[in-house]
């Protein structure tokens, strides 16, 4: 799915200063982002874990899962961005298909992505002699 284009003409955006925190880990989430211009960082516990580019989604969990954020996103470059409600969400889920599986492979990939540096950093203990528990 082209995600860009689907948003470009979007009339919620939202622009967001360098530096600017769009927003943190624990907050309640109530929308998504959908990062059009910019990029960004989404930083757990202090580390940058990802680089996020045009077309990125960002906070998506909040709105599959009531559950507080569990990252902290903030702006390494003036980013303009398009929020996206619950009911916003939910109907783009039921108009496309193709939203739903977009939204479910962004959020595999990322998964993927922390399953192998938990695999890298447990290897990393076990060569320093280590047992992870």
């Amino acid at each position: 799915m082209d995600v860009l284009a689907h948003f470009r003409k979007a009339r919620n955006v939202v622009t967001m200063p360098r530096g600017a925190v769009i927003f943190g880990a624990g907050e309640a989430g109530n929308n998504m982002y959908v990062l059009i211009q910019g990029r960004a960082e989404i930083s757990v516990g202090g580390e940058v874990i990802e680089n996020a580019v045009p077309g990125a989604l960002l906070g998506e969990m909040a709105l599959v899962i009531a559950a507080p954020r569990s990252a902290t996103v903030t702006a390494a470059t003036e980013c303009k961005l398009v929020s996206v409600d619950a009911a916003q969400f939910d109907l783009l889920v039921r108009e496309s298909p193709e939203f739903a599986r977009h939204v479910m492979a962004v959020m595999a990939e990322r998964l993927r992505r922390m399953n192998e540096r938990m695999r890298d950093a447990l290897r990393e203990l076990s060569v320093r002699g280590r047992k992870p528990k």
